[in-house]
C-alpha cells in the first residue's frame, strides 16, 4: 500500500535509463518543443528537423532543405520525404553524437488537432516521445497549446 504521501511514479523510461542518458533525451525534448513552437509563433508553422547531442555535449540543429513540390498543382512541401532525408543523414553520422531527436508536425486525428511531435533517441537504445497539440489562438495570433503526452517510438537510427 502507499504512503499517503507518496508521489506518482516517474515515467518508466525514465526509471530505465542512466540519468545521463535521461537528461539527454529531456534536453533535446524541452529544445525540440520550445524551437517549434518559436517557428509557429513566427511563421505559423514549421518544417521538420532534427536536434543531436553531440559526443562533447554540444546540441546542434540538423535540417535538409525540401525537395520542390513535385508537378501537378501540389505546393505543399513533402514532409514524410523530409524526415526520411533527416533520419538517413542522422543515421550515416551517428557516431559523431550521442542523441537526436526529430522535430515534426504532425495531426491527431482522434483529437481533430495540430500536434508537435518530439522522438527522442539515445545511442546506448533508450527512446522517449512526446506530443503536444496546439491550434491557433482565438484572432490574436497567440498559439494555444495543450497537454503534453507521451507518445510512442522505436529507433531509427541506432536501430539493430
Amino acid at each position: 500500500m502507499a504512503s499517503p504521501d507518496s508521489t506518482p511514479a516517474e515515467p518508466s523510461w525514465r526509471a530505465s535509463v542512466p540519468e545521463a542518458t535521461a537528461t539527454d533525451l529531456e534536453n533535446l525534448l524541452g529544445t525540440g518543443l520550445a524551437a517549434a513552437q518559436e517557428q509557429l509563433e513566427r511563421s505559423g508553422g514549421f518544417l521538420p528537423f532534427a536536434l543531436v547531442v553531440e559526443n562533447d555535449g554540444d546540441v546542434r540543429l540538423v535540417a535538409v532543405s525540401p525537395a520542390d513540390p513535385e508537378a501537378g498543382g501540389d505546393s505543399e512541401f513533402d514532409a514524410d520525404g523530409m524526415i526520411r532525408d533527416i533520419t538517413e543523414l542522422l543515421r550515416q553520422h551517428r557516431d559523431e553524437f550521442r542523441a537526436a531527436a526529430i522535430v515534426c508536425d504532425i495531426t491527431l486525428v482522434e483529437e481533430d488537432s495540430d500536434a508537435i511531435h518530439v522522438a527522442t533517441e539515445h545511442r546506448d537504445g533508450a527512446v522517449f516521445a512526446a506530443v503536444l497539440p496546439y491550434s491557433p489562438g482565438n484572432g490574436g495570433g497567440e498559439w494555444a497549446f495543450g497537454d503534453l503526452a507521451a507518445d510512442s517510438n522505436e529507433p531509427v537510427i541506432w536501430a539493430a
